[in-house]
């Protein structure tokens, strides 16, 4: 109960929970909408994800802040590449949460005369980059793992579970080559279970703008589905903070 209450204390527990229960309320009106006599329901889910979707743009108002101060720590990074990438990411998600801003601003009617749905595009094109940066940082890291993987088994003269022998030149065809790869990439995972966790999450997040932008559209099944299994990974790292990844 203590962990449950300090969770819920904290500004990014909440958005986890309103977060989640948005989705799984898009994931049930979707699998219902087109049952007979489950209208009402579908139309009591669709008014919670809503109100679930205003209630999370009320919780960011002012994260653009946080944002900018994110932007500022990351150019102190010594390593290039992850201070490009994600003084970038955190860039973008000044813009985002400034259009997302915005867009709350009109939908409880403090301001008019905007074009909502350009507003809205914009705020969708800057998540999506953002999304790309963090997915790039991602990649990089997996990479230094893969990397230190490998050294640490030449350490042992192995390479991918393979000794070294005769057959080490067999070893270098292209079906050994990518199992060992493949194998190299899986204990790389293993053994760093933040980055693991951030790119499925990266990646689940990334279906709802690339639907939005029109570059691979899908359901709201599918969109409501993998913002689940991303807010619910959101939950866990928010929880265990030793799970969430650190650049």
């Amino acid at each position: 109960m203590d962990g449950f209450v300090k969770f819920t204390n904290q500004s990014q527990g909440r958005d986890r929970l309103f977060r989640a229960t948005q989705y799984a309320c898009m994931l049930l009106s979707y699998m219902l909408e087109n049952k007979a006599g489950r209208e009402k329901v579908v139309l009591k889910l669709r008014r919670v994800e809503s109100n679930m979707s205003s209630g999370r743009k009320l919780f960011r108002l002012g994260n653009f802040i946080h944002a900018i101060e994110a932007s500022k720590a990351a150019l102190q990074l010594t390593d290039p590449a992850l201070c490009y990438c994600l003084t970038a990411a955190n860039l973008n998600r000044v813009l985002y949460f400034t259009c997302d801003s915005v867009l709350w601003a009109i939908s409880v009617g403090l301001v008019s005369n905007i074009d909502k749905a350009k507003w809205r595009l914009r705020a969708t094109r800057c998540y999506f980059y953002s999304l790309l940066f963090h997915l790039a940082i991602d990649v990089y890291i997996i990479r230094q793992c893969i990397e230190k993987e490998t050294k640490g088994k030449r350490r042992n003269g192995k390479v991918a579970g393979c000794e070294k022998g005769p057959d080490l030149n067999h070893s270098k065809s292209i079906v050994k080559v990518l199992k060992n790869f493949f194998f190299t990439l899986y204990l790389s995972l293993r053994h760093n279970p933040p980055v693991l966790l951030d790119t499925i999450k990266n990646i689940c997040d990334l279906l709802s703008p690339l639907d939005r932008l029109g570059v691979y559209q899908t359901n709201q099944g599918i969109i409501g589905v993998s913002g689940l299994v991303s807010s619910i990974i959101g939950i866990v790292t928010v929880a265990q903070p030793v799970l969430k990844l650190k650049n």
